[in-house]
């Protein structure tokens, strides 16, 4: 999913999206408006967009206080509802099957940051642990890789 699907889905839920020059985060949202640092390319746009709209349906309140376990927990549920907007296990064997041979190729495929590929990557691997079947194929997390099961 790009940016531009994100921005349309957001709008239709209601949630204002605006692109500002932050300093200090790449995305803000409060209540139902969702600020997003301008300067970035749209692939990276669309990683802060999706854990932003993960924080709108998953996150009650202020959890700005990383120290505190329970605002972190927040912080974790919000960006799996993001990993799993941008990144499904569907997604990952989409991108085998078109040829995609590694990270950069899988990110591009996508249209993901290679960084936040990465993060889902290990989130799917505290997750599910090593690696699981998934209808014909064998997903591992360490190493990354898909293979396909042969008939």
């Amino acid at each position: 999913m790009n940016y531009e699907a994100l921005l349309e889905e957001a709008e239709s839920n209601g949630i204002t999206i605006k692109e500002k020059p932050l300093l200090a985060n790449d995305g803000r949202i409060r209540g139902t408006n969702i600020l997003i640092r301008q300067n970035m390319p749209n692939r990276q746009k669309a990683c802060v967009l999706a854990e932003e709209l993960g924080h709108y349906h998953t996150t009650i309140g202020d959890i700005l206080d990383q120290s505190d376990v329970g605002n972190q927990k927040q912080e974790r549920t919000a960006r799996l509802w993001a990993y799993n907007k941008m990144i499904t296990v569907e997604k990952l064997v989409a991108a085998k099957e078109a040829g995609c041979r590694n990270g950069y190729e899988i990110a591009e495929y996508l249209d993901v940051t290679e960084e936040f590929l990465q993060e889902a990557i290990s989130c799917y691997q505290a997750k599910y642990g090593k690696g699981f079947q998934k209808d014909d194929y064998i997903i591992l997390f360490e190493p990354f890789n898909i293979y396909r099961l042969l008939d």
